[in-house]
């Protein structure tokens, strides 16, 4: 991450969870918004969590990429236990925010736009609050489930913004190329981050022979 004070000077970031955690506090402190800390982490957590295609993208073993809000919406109301009703609701929350918060731009020309999006995943965190009350996820979470969704456009405008200042400052994709480093512990993606001032560090990284 780079000082504003100074555009030759580099601020080394352990991981994606600090590069992160200081965009968004950053960025809701200068919105004058108000997001409890506690969803604040988890959007954090999530966001870190997704830099990992892996985690992004439902993989069948016949179709990699992301499954359409309608279809996780049917696959909650058909789920087997509240236990897995949760976790897909939870799983359209997240998809529904990481979505309309970085590819906003790729949803206008969709048949379903961002406010579909923005309403899909604010209805599934309040349902989420809502059926796990009472129970040990909830006496953990539901509290949180509840503030993303009520916050659930501020914190759009929020990672939209994390977005643009992303755009602004290069064209290198810091999620796609971190996953890059994380996964294959690519020299090149890792100077590609280094250049950005993201500077990653792993104990046992090291990079894949071919």
């Amino acid at each position: 991450m780079r000082d504003k004070g100074s555009h030759d000077r580099v601020v080394p970031v352990p991981n994606l969870l600090d590069y992160f955690r200081n965009s968004i506090e950053c960025i809701i402190a200068e919105q004058g918004v108000a997001v409890e800390a506690h969803a604040t982490h988890y959007v954090v957590n999530m966001l870190t969590l997704f830099s990992r295609s892996d985690e992004l993208y439902d993989d069948d073993g016949e179709v990699f990429g992301l499954k359409p809000l309608a279809l996780m919406l049917a696959d909650a109301s058909d789920a087997p236990s509240p236990e897995a009703r949760s976790t897909t609701l939870q799983r359209i929350g997240d998809v529904a925010l990481f979505v309309s918060g970085f590819f906003a731009d790729s949803l206008a020309a969709r048949a379903v736009d961002l406010d579909y999006y923005i309403h899909m995943g604010g209805s599934a965190y309040g349902s989420l609050s809502a059926e796990t009350r009472g129970t040990f996820r909830g006496r953990a979470f539901a509290a949180t489930y509840s503030e993303l969704a009520a916050k659930f456009q501020v914190l759009v405008d929020v990672l939209n913004e994390m977005r643009a200042r992303e755009r602004q400052e290069s064209d290198v994709d810091l999620l796609r190329t971190y996953a890059v480093w994380q996964k294959t512990g690519s020299k090149r993606a890792e100077n590609l981050l280094r250049q950005q001032g993201v500077v990653p560090m792993s104990v046992d990284r090291k990079p894949r022979s071919h």
